[in-house]
């Protein structure tokens, strides 16, 4: 059966994370994406090792694992776009695309003829979506942006880690490129709704996705806390701000994260670790007064937690239908049995690696599935049936592309 994007070609210029984390969604949805990279180099993530994958046979390749995470279902074809006859290709395949991604630096492509204004004279309904660090105007418009200094700048870092006057207190970025995640989502969002706009109205448009905006935005309820009350969130490691208790705790063989979310809930949790008469106790019978009192019941709780091991807590709280769970590493997560049941993790077959794991995409689609067909490319892999099909470039005029290092 046909994804939900079958119809729709994309030109993707994208290098780094939250641009391939955008294109992979769409080819994930069955949009044919084309990626365009450096000729001998390629996107600078294949370069971000060690770790790099490992061949069937156990020897390390050049395939890295921050590459491979981002770019299945593509097809990968080398132009170098600094070049008149690089430009000149990018133009004959914007022709035949619907959507164009890039990520450039503010004002490169259209330094090259490639930007917005110069891809809808040939193709006035294509829908382009650049990504950048700050956007397309403002004062910082000409910075280079990455995840870990827009997390810093966003706010993210200020209430991310241990609070002041606890060990290793300060701020700290999250385990992954969150921003760009994030960011990428936002594209994906931003595209869709373009081409819904396009089927309808016949018109292409513009997107100017920022990581800075994302990283602002994604900061609801503490951002609403300063703005209605004029308080500046703080760190609280992994307490909620919110609600008590929400927080880790160890138990005899691990952690637990456990989030009461009411009192009703607390009300049941508290029969479970067989201390009903704490849950009308007025320090503790209402959210407002477990926060006010969270040190002391936190304290009484650890104690309790202590004499089980994390299964067996999951076990009598999930089933009371308290949220909880333990907190993995990421070997535990793909043993998880509902992770397994889901299938998360999925194989294709790669050129050098054989049959290779990849993590499966999070949407159901009940009439057009996601479908995984093409596994992360090699570098230029598909250039020369990509420039045949769409630009009608082959034979002699291929290898002279390939001589003068165009392509």
């Amino acid at each position: 059966m046909a994804g939900a994007l079958s119809h729709i070609r994309v030109l993707d210029l994208t290098r780094y994370y939250a641009g391939p984390w955008a294109t992979q969604i769409l080819a994930d949805m069955g949009a044919e994406v084309i990626k365009v990279e450096r000729p001998q180099e390629g996107d600078v993530t294949r370069t971000f090792g060690p770790p790099f994958a490992k061949d069937k046979n156990g020897h390390e390749t050049k395939e890295s694992s921050y590459f491979l995470g981002v770019n299945r279902g593509k097809k990968s074809v080398t132009i170098d776009i600094s070049t008149q006859e690089g430009q000149s290709i990018v133009r004959q395949l914007v022709a035949k695309c619907d959507v164009l991604v890039e990520n450039y630096i503010v004002g490169t492509l259209p330094r090259y003829g490639l930007g917005y204004e110069d891809m809808k004279t040939i193709r006035p309904d294509i829908v382009y979506c650049s990504i950048t660090g700050y956007g397309e105007d403002g004062p910082y418009r000409d910075r280079a942006g990455f995840d870990p200094i827009i997390q810093a700048m966003g706010g993210l870092m200020s209430i991310t880690g241990v609070p002041d006057g606890e060990p290793g207190a300060g701020p700290m970025k999250t385990g992954i490129a969150l921003v760009d995640v994030m960011a990428g989502m936002e594209a994906t969002i931003a595209i869709l709704g373009a081409l819904n706009h396009r089927s309808v109205s016949g018109q292409g448009q513009y997107i100017d996705i920022a990581l800075f905006d994302v990283a602002v935005a994604a900061l609801t309820a503490e951002n609403m806390q300063y703005l209605l009350l004029g308080e500046i969130p703080q760190r609280m490691g992994t307490v909620s701000r919110f609600l008590a208790p929400t927080q880790t705790f160890k138990c005899k063989d691990g952690l637990l994260f456990l989030s009461i979310a009411n009192d009703p809930q607390f009300v049941k949790f508290m029969k479970i670790m067989g201390r009903p008469e704490m849950a009308r106790d007025e320090r503790f019978a209402k959210n407002a007064a477990r926060r006010r009192n969270r040190l002391e019941l936190v304290g009484m709780l650890e104690e309790m937690f202590l004499t089980r091991p994390v299964g067996e807590w999951v076990e009598l709280i999930a089933s009371a239908g308290i949220p909880c769970g333990p907190v993995n590493n990421i070997k535990e997560v793909f043993e998880d049995p509902q992770v397994r049941h889901r299938r998360m993790r999925v194989e294709l077959d790669h050129p050098v690696l054989g049959t290779m794991p990849v993590v499966a995409n999070p949407i159901r689609y009940s009439a057009t599935p996601i479908e995984y067909q093409i596994a992360p490319p090699m570098l230029g892999q598909h250039t020369r049936e990509v420039l045949r099909e769409f630009a009608h470039i082959e034979g002699e005029q291929f290898e002279q592309l390939v001589q003068k290092g165009v392509i």
